[in-house]
């Protein structure tokens, strides 16, 4: 007797969704009017790449410029300490009227004071706003490599330029550097010092002492000119 065969079913093949058709025609439509309307309008393509180069030139010009300013800065700051009649190459009177100088360039009225009964102080000034500034200029014959300035400087600033100058901003400044400890007591006591970075970005950037300077105290009230 013959056994029945089991029937064997067949896999039907995935049928296609019916909508993916329509979205592959839809899509090359698409790209086809795309396509159509740059082929009419391929000045736009030029255009654009064209605004890409003058972008990427531009910035590389500003990378050259920003660069070549930078470099030209840093000159004139070596210039303001070392070059022909630089602040390094100066007698210490001499530095002491560079220092008023600078103070007048930066718009404030200021003279020398220094000399065998100065209590402290080589220049008096008073800045646009009414503050008024006694300054201490200690010049070095060796700025980096000699003995920085101590701390005893800014003792003696310090217990005079309120009391016999009746000043409101006290500063030491140097064409070297200052002694840890000075540095130290300094910023206790609320005494600025320009050291050698800070001299040649004052002489040498145009910026006035203040905006080099953190930590300058407020304006006075009311003395505006």
């Amino acid at each position: 007797m013959t056994g029945r065969r089991t029937p064997v079913h067949r896999r039907r093949r995935g049928r296609r969704p019916p909508g993916d058709g329509l979205t592959w025609l839809l899509g090359a439509a698409v790209a086809a009017t795309v396509l159509r309307w740059l082929a009419a309008h391929w000045w736009l393509l030029v255009l654009a790449a064209v605004t890409a180069a003058a972008a990427v030139a531009a910035a590389a010009h500003r990378r050259l410029r920003a660069a070549r300013e930078q470099r030209l800065h840093a000159a004139r700051l070596r210039l303001a300490l070392t070059g022909p009649g630089g602040l390094d190459r100066l007698a210490p009177d001499a530095f002491e009227y560079a220092v008023r100088d600078l103070l007048a360039r930066d718009g404030c009225r200021a003279r020398k004071v220094g000399g065998a009964n100065d209590r402290g102080v080589d220049v008096l000034a008073e800045d646009p706003t009414g503050r008024r500034w006694a300054v201490q200029c200690k010049h070095k014959r060796d700025p980096v490599g000699g003995r920085p300035v101590g701390v005893g400087v800014l003792y003696a600033l310090a217990g005079t330029y309120r009391r016999s100058h009746g000043a409101h901003v006290a500063v030491v400044v140097t064409n070297g550097r200052f002694s840890r400890e000075a540095l130290k007591w300094g910023a206790e006591q609320g005494i600025l010092l320009v050291d050698r970075p800070s001299l040649a970005r004052w002489a040498g950037g145009g910026r006035p002492l203040w905006e080099v300077l953190p930590s300058v105290p407020a304006p006075r009230q009311g003395r505006h000119r």
